[in-house]
């Protein structure tokens, strides 16, 4: 009898762990603190920040955190100004158009899933031209629950069809190792993202680590455009 190929999908999230979107992230924050008069940062003070969103970005760059008087208004303004230039500078990383060509000829069904809103997530896959090819883009907001609760990501497997504990979840924060594995699926944790600087996360518990995104394609036996 043939083995059933596995896995059937492989998930991605997308900050940090399918693109690089750091530098769109960050300027909003460079913008608002020389507007503010403070000193500069560079890009290379905020990048560990970026996969936390607004609330980890605002927390560095500006020193609010949610519950501050100012920081509801804070993160409006950063999100308008966010998502006025989000593709400016925002890229797949080297390696992952590799990878998902790898898993197109293998047959092996992959998507989106975020802690970014929607309305955030869908316009930034289909200009990477992956709209198309993804079989979602789901963000925070599409389920009930965000990342590490595993709704996302149970969302995404029934989306593509298949069972969960077929599937693959990357990610480049302790919370997308969480959800994956409270999802049932297999994680991998992409040491290569922004990562932080609390977890490394060679402790985060995943199944595997890759420290660049074709790594995967030995990992997940794509050589020959062949799933294991």
């Amino acid at each position: 009898m043939t083995a059933q190929p596995w896995p059937q999908a492989v998930f991605f999230d997308l900050d940090g762990t399918l693109a690089d979107t750091a530098d769109d992230l960050a300027a909003p924050i460079h913008t608002m603190r020389a507007e503010q008069g403070l000193a500069p940062l560079s890009d290379h003070d905020l990048r560990p920040f970026a996969s936390t969103g607004a609330r980890g970005l605002i927390g560095r760059g500006l020193g609010l955190k949610p519950g501050d008087d100012a920081y509801e208004t804070v993160r409006l303004d950063f999100m308008q100004r966010y998502e006025a230039g989000m593709l400016t500078r925002t890229r797949l990383f080297d390696g992952m158009p590799e990878v998902l060509s790898r898993l197109d000829s293998a047959g092996i069904r992959w998507g989106v899933i975020s802690n970014k809103t929607e309305r955030l997530v869908q316009p930034i896959v289909a200009g990477l031209g992956l709209a198309g090819r993804s079989v979602c883009a789901i963000g925070g907001d599409t389920t009930p629950h965000a990342k590490p609760h595993p709704a996302p990501l149970l969302h995404g497997a029934q989306l593509a069809g298949v069972n969960a504990a077929n599937c693959v979840y990357i990610g480049d924060d302790l919370r997308d190792i969480e959800a994956g594995r409270a999802a049932g699926m297999r994680t991998v944790a992409a040491a290569y993202g922004y990562c932080g600087a609390d977890h490394p996360p060679e402790r985060w518990g995943a199944d595997h680590l890759i420290r660049a995104p074709r790594e995967l394609i030995e990992w997940l036996s794509l050589k020959n455009g062949q799933g294991v």
